[in-house]
């Protein structure tokens, strides 16, 4: 618990001395839901105002540059070496990528913080109740652990940094052919298949019932069970994948 706390501890001070990603990570979700609104918004019909519309969406694309920052930290300490000093004091891989991971939450948490704090401004008015705010922070809670486990995993797959910021284009891509950002039966029907079966869009359609109080049907139990599986098996491939690079 400890060396878990000191490597967090860790990856928050290195995440801050690295201002251009940190930067990235905050800002960019912000000007995208910016050029959505204020460039495309009006041409898009969701039935009501788009920046309601499209905050949740920009909230899981916030969530995936989050995670891609994760990938590349994992990968950087493995291909740094200092992972062997960290074993010399007997710091297990555990700690190290929970440090990894926690870091990535935090991180995310702000960025979401900013999004929000854009949205109010450009005129987004949730109407969730109490319960409703926190059934909605717990689904994009678990989505962002969830998928902050997976990047640690890419990151230990990955050869080079430059990899693992590469293989997460996966998970910031996809947000787009989902729910995030127009309605799916817009789509061509070839897509929709994919477009209402992937895990990005029951977690999107959960949010954006839950802050706006209306009818979520079992989307907060799919965004959960698909959250709870991509952790599990996260977690486990990022243990089997430390023990492999550190053998």
């Amino acid at each position: 618990m400890v060396n878990a706390l000191t490597m967090t501890v860790r990856c928050t001070r290195l995440s801050a001395r690295n201002l251009d990603a940190l930067l990235t990570s905050l800002i960019l979700p912000v000007m995208l839901m910016l050029v959505f609104v204020y460039f495309f918004g009006g041409a898009i019909d969701t039935g009501t105002a788009y920046v309601t519309y499209v905050v949740p969406g920009v909230l899981v694309l916030c969530a995936g540059y989050g995670a891609a920052a994760t990938a590349v930290g994992v990968s950087n300490d493995m291909t740094e070496g200092v992972v062997d000093r960290f074993r010399s004091l007997d710091v297990g891989g555990t700690s190290v990528l929970t440090g990894h991971v926690t870091a990535g939450v935090a991180r995310n948490a702000v960025a979401t913080a900013a999004v929000f704090a854009v949205a109010f401004l450009i005129g987004f008015r949730p109407e969730a109740s109490p319960a409703g705010w926190a059934a909605a922070v717990g689904v994009l809670a678990a989505y962002v652990l969830a998928f902050s486990w997976l990047s640690a995993a890419v990151g230990l797959l990955a050869k080079s940094p430059e990899a693992a910021s590469g293989y997460t284009f996966f998970v910031l891509f996809l947000p787009y052919p989902s729910s995030a950002f127009v309605p799916v039966e817009t789509m061509p029907d070839w897509l929709h298949g994919f477009a209402e079966n992937q895990p990005v869009t029951p977690v999107i359609e959960a949010l954006r019932g839950l802050l706006l109080d209306e009818p979520v049907g079992d989307a907060p139990w799919q965004a959960s069970a698909w959250c709870a599986g991509i952790l599990a098996v996260s977690v486990a491939a990022s243990a089997a994948l430390f023990r492999r690079r550190t053998a």
